[in-house]
């Protein structure tokens, strides 16, 4: 083989696998939102390198999880809102429907605080920017128009890549770091378990799931070509999770060594000093600013589209307001709730942000023990169904989130 059939070889397997990449990176990259920043951000300046151990088995889980989503998805046609109504009736669906639209509705909150945050990093009042940024989400989506921003967001949301050159410029003890990511390090405190329950949030999601399956569904996946997807799932969610760990340890390297636990914005933006000098703030500014808008234009709109799915309500916005007023008024409904939770004088923004990822830990064990029972349903996934490490692992997330949280809560009361 000549020098240039190896290279035609190569071009050839990196075309196909930028090819598969789809709803799998996507959902993954949305880790690193404004929640998913302040969250790890938060951890990693409270905690330390120590933190890095339950990120390392939260990836496994979030692979395990999207993995069984997408499968699901292929096998069925169909949604997992769908499936949970067909499977377990429309009094259950509510229920998971409506501790959904809870935690989105927190989550989309954040993504405002995101820009609230942002914005003050400049000097701007968020009594100016939340309310202007919440109607130019609500016009860009619902004309349309939207598409033709969403490729500068994401580039905006990009900026999280920096805290990996970050990472490498402070020069942390990698030896340490390695061994703090293999070697389990508990804290007893309150505090603690609200980071652990805050990453697993922010890191596998009940929306997220929702989102992937539906995706999945809608793009005709079939199980002939779903080795395709299931690298899609796998690549995204690694890769993710390593920008999420570079957060962990640039912060850690530089802000827990000299007792500075992340509150603000600004203080965030401190672990960028060694890739942006005096210019951090504005990196970390405007990055966040790009992840807090796109996030803010595509949840509430996923949202909106699982509860009209399984309500059978008329969705889409390839429908006029008057064809569809259940779909648009939740969705106008999910923005100016959110937006005003942010103006709410004297809120603080930050632990806002990491906050509102505990509700998606709490809603996540209800979610995992449907799709458990779904996904090892031989009707519904005939011989595609879960195996036995899927099965223990899935149990063991939802069981350690559970018992999680009801130490949180009792610790708390």
């Amino acid at each position: 083989m000549t020098f240039w059939q190896r290279i035609g070889r190569v071009l050839r397997r990196a075309l196909f696998f930028v090819s598969v990449l789809g709803p799998g990176l996507i959902t993954a990259s949305a880790d690193n939102d404004a929640p998913g920043i302040a969250t790890y951000s938060v951890a990693g300046s409270r905690f330390g390198y120590s933190f890095l151990w339950i990120l390392v088995w939260i990836t496994l889980g979030e692979v395990v999880v999207q993995e069984t989503a997408a499968r699901m998805g292929a096998v069925t046609g169909k949604g997992l809102t769908d499936l949970i109504r067909e499977r377990f009736g429309l009094r259950l669906t509510f229920l998971v429907m409506l501790g959904l639209i809870a935690a989105n509705l927190g989550t989309t909150a954040a993504q405002f605080a995101g820009v609230a945050s942002s914005v003050e990093l400049f000097g701007v009042s968020r009594y100016i920017a939340v309310p202007l940024a919440a109607g130019a989400v609500w016009f860009l989506v619902t004309r349309g128009s939207y598409k033709r921003v969403e490729k500068v967001l994401l580039v905006l949301s990009l900026y999280a890549v920096a805290y990996i050159a970050s990472a490498i410029l402070v020069r942390p003890p990698w030896g340490e770091v390695l061994r703090m990511a293999l070697i389990p390090t508990i804290h007893p405190s309150a505090d603690y378990l609200l980071s652990v329950l805050a990453t697993v949030g922010t890191t596998i999601t009940p929306w997220a799931a929702v989102y992937l399956q539906a995706s999945i569904a809608d793009k005709g996946v079939q199980m002939r070509d779903y080795a395709s997807a299931r690298l899609d799932v796998v690549f995204g969610a690694s890769v993710g999770n390593i920008v999420s760990a570079f957060i962990i340890i640039s912060t850690a390297a530089t802000l827990y060594v000299r007792g500075i636990v992340v509150e603000s914005a600004a203080e965030a933006a401190q672990a960028l000093v060694p890739v942006a000098g005096p210019w951090a703030e504005v990196l970390f500014g405007v990055g966040l600013l790009g992840a807090s808008l796109l996030a803010a234009s595509v949840l509430p709109l996923a949202t909106t589209y699982a509860v009209c799915e399984v309500f059978g309500w008329e969705r889409g916005l390839n429908q006029r307001p008057e064809e569809a007023p259940i779909f648009y008024g939740l969705y106008t409904a999910l923005i100016v709730l959110s937006s005003v939770i942010v103006l709410i004088p004297g809120l603080p923004l930050f632990p806002l942000m990491w906050l509102s990822q505990v509700a998606n830990a709490v809603l996540l064990p209800l979610v995992l023990v449907l799709m458990l029972r779904l996904a090892n349903s031989a009707d519904v996934m005939k011989q595609w169904g879960n195996g036995r490490f899927a099965n223990i692992l899935i149990v063991v997330l939802a069981v350690l989130v559970g018992l999680a949280t009801l130490a949180l809560f009792a610790g708390l009361g």
